[in-house]
This record gives structure tokens, C-alpha cells and sequence, in this order.
């Protein structure tokens, strides 16, 4: 690749990457994932748009997985296990449990109504078996549903990948010779061994980074997320589950109150959306329109057979012996959209080798897009009706987390070195430039609200709100106070950078 065609290809992308940003807030205000934006954005730049033609199936199949494990990362950094606590056991059902009863009902269906060969039904139960996270808490975050119902539908959809792609590489062999002794044990050897290694990557790296001081704290986001991608490969490597040790190995680092927390959040965050952006307008560019129109009609069987038929038989007899109240499990029935994990799934068997599986790619890319338009806007009117969305909470007093950029502000963090002679200051004496404020002081690992006459020691860590008019200002009063002391103007201190 010449020079030319790298700023080409940079100046496309950057494009791209700006116009699916943008494109986001719209889906978001009409209500359904912003997926299927991104795949609008690959069609477009694909063979029957502006004419790029992308046909490298292991390629994408390669990329894609990778992009999956950040999306999972990102998810489990953004967890909080006391959401996910008292769910996890039937959340565990509905994603190995749940997703074999998935499998093989929509397996049947596509057999029986489709004639569809045994190989190619099982691979296509299992690729729609799961249900995306991406695709539900798009919607669901809008919606003030019950924590535990909430809880529940996100640790499925952090749980349930593993399984699917498991079962999806059986069913991929070729030729195919079922096994079900072996499939069993495998399954079993998978999921253990991927909870197993992600548990542990996650323990450990909680370990080590609260005992090494890194030079700097935007270090700590990208330590906590390579962390994330070691459980990943670390249990492929073993022929394990990468998908599920990289969730939980996330889930545990979030929750270990490591430094930075916010940081990291924020960090995870913004690489999920990369990466569902760049899998999006992969898989986009990876289909070709021309060619879907012979599978729109089995798509929507299947699809129907899978929200109608599959889904709530999965979710009910996975929940059997657990007390989710019938409203609840309704819910969790309409509630199971499909993303970017079956688009990706497909192209498994496609890499394989396994005859005609470039169809199961057009049946769940066309079943994927028709099944969230219906689904996704109607999520609100469905919790409505089955009262999981109280009238009373429309009315409840709204507390809003406004960024600080909405009000202009700035958070400041600074640490009180050894000699700064900030020690032993009151909040009253340092006399910071209105309308900044020291909000909050953390001190030998407690945290307070400061008073005017509290005085700072050696050690704290001071929060400092300000607006971004006064926040050179801000910076200059800290510096010269820390250089000469509350009478630093005295001594024609003012604080200016080094």
C-alpha cells in the first residue's frame, strides 16, 4: 500500500467512524439499536453501494471475534456485580440451558418447514441462540425496568455467547458426525475451563494493580483492558471458552475497587463503541443485498419460530425452578434481540468449509435487521403492558448525571507530594479563584467532603471542581500555594508552569 492510498484509506475510515458517531444519537431518539445503522453504513460502502467489494469471509470471521471479545470486556467493566449478584444462577440457565433448548427447537423448525439439512439446521439454531448485550441495553437503558429483571437480561447476555459459539464449532465440522457424548463432555470442559481462567486473570490482575504504581494514571484503563484480552486468549490458547473468561475476568476487575474506576469505565466504554462500529460496517460490507432475496421468506419463518417458539420455551422451562414471576419471563421472552454475535457466528461455518453455508449468512443478516425494527421500538410498550414499568416512576423526582462538559465545568485531581507546602492549608486559606471548589478530599483511602477550616495534609488527593474560564487560574493558585505557602503572592508566587 502506497502512501496516498494509506491517507486514502485513513481519511474513509475517519469518515466513516464520524458519520456512524453522528448516526448513533438518531437511532437512539427513534428507539432501536444503533446496529442496524452500522450496517446500513457497510451496505452502502459494499459491492451493490459505492462499489466496495469486500468478499474475505476468515478475514472478517477474524476480526469480528476479536471486536466480539472487546465488546464483552467492555461490558463486564461496566457490570456492577450487585445488579448481577442475585441473578447469576438463573441468568446461568437461561444462557446454557436456555440456548440448547433454543437450538435445537429452532433446529426442528428450519428441518421441518424449511427442509433444511440436519448440518445446516443445528448450525442455524445454535448462530440465533443467543441473544446480543449491545443490541438490548441500547434499548433497555431507557427504560426504568426492575433491577433484578434488568440484571437478569444483562448477565444473560454476557453469559450466553460461550455456549453459542461452542456449539456453532461442533456443528461446523466437516463432514459432520454428531457425537453427542462428546459435545457434552467438550461443552463442559469449555465453560469451566473459560470461567476457570477468567476468574483467575481477573483475581490476579486485581492483585498486582493495586500493588504497582504505574507513572501515570491513563495507564491504569488500558492495563485493566489488556487484562480483559489476556483471560481471552489465554483460555482460547487452552481450547477453552475466551468469550465467557474474558466477561467474568472484566466482571471481577470492575468490581475489585481498583483506582480510576471512572477512567476505565469511560475508556472501556469508547473501545466497545469502536468495536461495534468497525464489526457493524464489516459484516455490512461482508453482504451483499442483491443476493437476500430468496432468503427473506425463510428468514422470517425462522425468526418466528424463534421469538414464538424457541425463545419462550427456552426462557420458561430454563427458569422452572427458579421464582421469576410469569409478567417477568414474558418480558425476557420478547426481550431476546438478536446482533452482532449471529451475524458473526455465520461466517464460522462459512470458514469451515460446510456446504451451502453462505445462505445462513443472508437468512440471519435479513432475519437480524427485520426482527429488530419489530422488536426493539416495541420493548417500552410491552413492559408497559405487562406493568414491569410503574406509572408512579414517570413522576418520581429524575436525577440526572449531567456531564461536566453540558455545564461547562472541569473535575481537577491533584496529590498532595511530600514538601508541597500545601500541607497543613485550610480550604479557607487556599482561596481558590470563584467558583472553583475542592469537593471532596480522599485521605489514607476515606473519603470526606472538606469544611473551610479543614486543613490538608501530606498524602490527600483533592478533587477540584471548576469551569473551564477558571480553570488556568485554578491551576496557577495550587502551584504557587504548593510552591510558598498560603502567602505565596507575598513572595510574587503566582504559579506560573515551569
Amino acid at each position: 500500500m502506497s502512501l496516498n492510498q494509506l491517507y486514502l484509506t485513513l481519511l474513509v475510515g475517519g469518515l466513516v467512524l464520524l458519520a456512524s458517531i453522528v448516526g448513533t444519537r438518531v437511532a437512539t431518539k427513534v428507539g432501536f439499536p444503533s446496529l442496524l445503522l452500522f450496517l446500513l453504513v457497510g451496505v452502502v460502502l459494499g459491492v451493490d453501494g459505492i462499489g466496495l467489494d469486500f468478499d474475505n469471509v476468515e478475514l472478517a470471521r477474524n476480526v469480528c471475534t476479536a471486536a466480539l471479545a472487546v465488546i464483552l470486556v467492555e461490558g463486564g467493566l461496566t457490570t456492577r456485580y450487585s445488579d448481577i449478584r442475585q441473578v447469576l444462577a438463573p441468568a446461568a440457565s437461561l444462557a446454557t440451558l436456555g440456548v440448547l433448548i433454543s437450538t435445537l427447537v429452532t433446529a426442528v423448525g428450519a428441518h421441518l418447514l424449511l427442509d433444511m439439512h440436519w448440518q445446516l439446521a443445528l448450525l442455524l439454531g445454535a448462530i440465533v441462540a443467543s441473544t446480543d448485550a449491545a443490541a438490548v441495553f441500547s434499548v433497555l437503558r431507557v427504560l426504568p425496568l426492575p433491577r433484578r429483571l434488568a440484571g437478569l437480561l444483562e448477565a444473560e447476555s454476557g453469559f450466553n455467547d460461550a455456549p453459542a459459539v461452542i456449539l456453532v464449532l461442533m456443528f461446523s465440522v466437516v463432514p459432520f458426525v454428531l457425537d453427542p457424548e462428546g459435545a457434552v463432555t467438550d461443552l463442559i470442559y469449555e465453560l469451566l475451563a473459560g470461567i476457570a481462567l477468567g476468574l483467575a486473570v481477573g483475581f490476579v490482575g486485581a492483585q498486582a494493580l493495586r500493588r504497582i504504581a504505574l507513572p501515570a494514571s491513563g495507564l491504569y484503563p488500558i492495563a485493566t483492558f489488556g487484562l480483559g484480552l489476556v483471560a481471552f486468549a489465554a483460555a482460547g490458547s487452552a481450547h477453552a471458552s475466551g468469550f465467557i473468561a474474558a466477561y467474568l475476568a472484566a466482571v471481577v476487575l470492575a468490581n475489585s475497587g481498583l483506582p480510576h474506576r471512572s477512567a476505565t469505565r469511560s475508556f472501556a466504554e469508547g473501545v466497545g463503541w469502536l468495536a461495534q462500529i468497525g464489526l457493524f460496517v464489516l459484516l455490512g460490507l461482508l453482504v451483499n443485498p442483491h443476493d437476500l432475496g430468496s432468503d427473506i421468506i425463510p428468514a422470517i419463518v425462522i425468526g418466528l419460530v424463534l421469538l414464538l417458539v424457541a425463545r419462550p420455551l427456552s426462557v420458561m422451562l430454563s427458569l422452572v425452578a427458579f421464582r421469576i414471576p410469569f409478567r417477568e419471563q414474558l418480558f425476557l421472552s420478547w426481550a431476546g434481540l438478536r446482533g452482532a454475535v449471529p451475524v458473526v457466528l455465520a461466517t464460522f461455518p462459512i470458514v469451515a468449509g460446510v456446504p451451502d453455508s453462505y445462505r445462513l449468512l443472508n437468512i440471519v443478516f435479513v432475519l437480524v435487521v427485520i426482527f429488530t425494527l419489530v422488536q426493539a421500538p416495541s420493548l417500552r410498550i410491552v413492559a408497559h403492558g405487562l406493568g414491569l414499568v410503574s406509572r408512579d416512576n414517570t413522576r418520581e423526582i429524575q436525577v440526572e448525571a449531567a456531564p461536566l462538559d453540558v455545564i461547562d465545568a472541569d473535575l481537577l485531581t491533584m496529590t498532595v507530594r511530600p514538601g508541597s507546602r500545601l500541607h497543613n492549608v485550610t480550604i479557607l486559606e487556599l482561596r481558590l479563584p470563584d467558583p472553583a471548589v475542592i469537593t471532596l478530599i480522599i485521605r489514607n483511602g476515606h473519603t470526606f467532603v472538606p469544611l473551610p477550616d479543614t486543613r490538608i495534609a501530606v498524602g490527600d488527593e483533592l478533587l477540584i471542581v471548576t469551569t473551564s474560564r477558571t480553570r488556568a487560574a485554578a491551576e496557577a493558585r495550587l502551584r504557587a500555594v504548593s510552591r510558598r505557602g498560603k502567602l505565596a503572592y507575598w513572595f510574587d508566587e503566582y504559579g506560573h508552569p515551569d
